[in-house]
């Protein structure tokens, strides 16, 4: 790749291009293709080393008949193992075990002159006076990173990561292709996989379903943080609002899926409770813990521990448990939450027959988790004062949501661009990151969003960045800002 590297001129890297921010689209640019890099190279006893275009999904398959699990997989698990560290991707799990760059340990980098970067977390790092040094075809070059400080939130993929003293790796995972094209991926695991139950809680009351996400956040910090054997251990919390319910019965996906909605459902919770690996019970014992958890003689488990939670809160009668040995029940929780998104994209499609010019509007922000309803409402009532259709989903146990139009017209496109612009500019106040999960891409809002967060200097320093590894900025043009203009 090296030789192609060098000798080709516009160049961008693609996997297996499920981007949402246009980053992995080419415009006239020579396409490098990553899914013949295909193979699992090393499985150590706590770290894989694959090839960048090895799909996660399979990557797990082959971790799980080893026993061992790599823990931040996004919601969608045929990305690859590459474009997960080019965007610093996270999803649901991002409450427990972070995002990707938490467990990237090594990497390897082909720059824009053909240069081999061979990276191990630790080995290059920043001066104080925040230089790094990087070796390329033309010797030693001094970097100066950028000054701003990221967001303090679960997830950012919001530009160049920097922050003082910050290892050469760091740079890399979240550029979007721009410094380098990512060959290979050294990532940390855990033994054993995690044993895991699912929680579907249909809720009458968005105000009890916060003050219930707020008390499973709590013990399971706790859980965490004294090792309770017999503690309730919450990998994630997912949210789906009134309209994305309502998309759900409209498209007829309760009933596909099996899965009970009342009809007083305002919240859908999806609840992910991990169980100790050495005490799982069989599942004829996990009914009868279930069933008997209100008595005075159950026993302290994790299960018993969840049900009296939910009874306090009064909602222990609207709980569905899928199992962990019910992978059929599991993956239904889990498709009626993918039927969301799904039914969103359809709705674009169908207003496109009509209005081509109509388009994809979403966000995806994060803030701190104390200011999640102010977080909500900001967004309905930005959304709602422009009279807009919008579906509102997330990972909740983050903080972080995914606000999306329903447009049905090119003006509904236009309005909710405004409506995510103002939004992003207070979730920036509020201390949180307009661009989570998903990176920037060649996006126009997301690019303004991403320059709102930083401001123009920190633009800026990012181009100087760009500029010193790609002089002639042919990896990913267009990617995260506008290329230079040229003479």
């Amino acid at each position: 790749m090296a030789d192609i590297v060098r000798n080709t001129g516009r160049v961008l890297a693609v996997g297996a291009q499920s981007s949402l921010t246009g980053g992995a689209t080419p415009i006239g640019d020579t396409v490098i293709a990553t899914d013949r890099l295909d193979q699992i190279l090393e499985v150590g006893d706590s770290t894989v080393t694959v090839q960048a275009g090895v799909p996660l999904r399979a990557m797990q398959d082959e971790l799980s008949r080893r026993g061992m699990f790599y823990p931040p997989v996004p919601t969608f698990d045929g990305a690859m193992a590459g474009g997960v560290v080019a965007t610093n991707a996270a999803g649901a799990a991002t409450f427990k075990y972070g995002s990707t760059r938490q467990w990237v340990r090594g990497l390897t980098v082909v720059l824009s002159d053909g240069s081999v970067l061979d990276l191990r977390r630790g080995e290059v790092c920043a001066d104080a006076d925040g230089h790094i040094d990087v070796v390329n075809t033309m010797g030693q070059q001094r970097i100066t990173l950028p000054t701003y400080r990221m967001p303090k939130v679960p997830k950012c993929s919001a530009g160049y990561f920097a922050e003082p003293e910050m290892d050469l790796i760091d740079l890399f995972i979240g550029s979007e292709g721009t410094l380098g094209i990512i060959t290979t991926v050294t990532f940390a695991l855990i033994t054993p996989r995690p044993t895991t139950c699912l929680l579907w809680l249909p809720l009458s009351d968005e105000r009890a379903a916060l003050d219930l996400v707020t008390t499973f956040r709590e013990v399971a910090q706790a859980t965490w943080r004294t090792r309770d054997e017999r503690g309730v251990d919450v990998a994630a919390v997912e949210h789906l609002d009134h309209r994305s319910l309502e998309i759900i019965r409209e498209d007829g996906a309760d009933r596909t899926h099996g899965v009970r909605i009342p009809d007083d459902t305002v919240v859908g919770l999806l609840i992910q409770l991990e169980l100790p690996a050495d005490s799982v019970p069989t599942t004829a014992d996990a009914y009868d813990q279930i069933a008997g958890a209100m008595a005075s003689d159950a026993p302290d488990t994790p299960l018993v521990r969840t049900c009296r939670i939910l009874e306090r809160a009064g909602v222990l009668d609207r709980v569905e448990v899928a199992l962990p040995d019910d992978r059929r029940r599991q993956a239904q929780l889990l498709a009626l939450r993918e039927s969301v998104p799904e039914g969103v994209n359809r709705r674009v499609g169908m207003a496109q027959h009509t209005f081509p010019n109509v388009h994809k509007t979403a966000a995806d922000m994060i803030a701190p988790f104390d200011r999640f309803e102010e977080t909500l409402s900001l967004f309905r009532s930005a959304f709602g004062d422009r009279g807009l259709d919008y579906a509102i989903w997330g990972h909740i146990s983050d903080g972080n949501l995914h606000p999306n139009v329903i447009p049905r017209n090119e003006e509904d496109v236009r309005l909710g661009q405004a409506a995510i612009r103002a939004c992003g500019r207070t979730i920036i106040a509020m201390g949180g990151s307009p661009l989570a999960e998903h990176g920037v891409g060649r996006s126009p809002t997301k690019q303004a969003l991403l320059r709102d967060l930083h401001g123009d200097e920190g633009i800026e320093q990012m181009r100087r960045v760009k500029a010193a590894f790609d002089p002639e900025w042919r990896l990913a043009p267009g990617v995260l800002f506008p290329e230079p203009v040229r003479e």
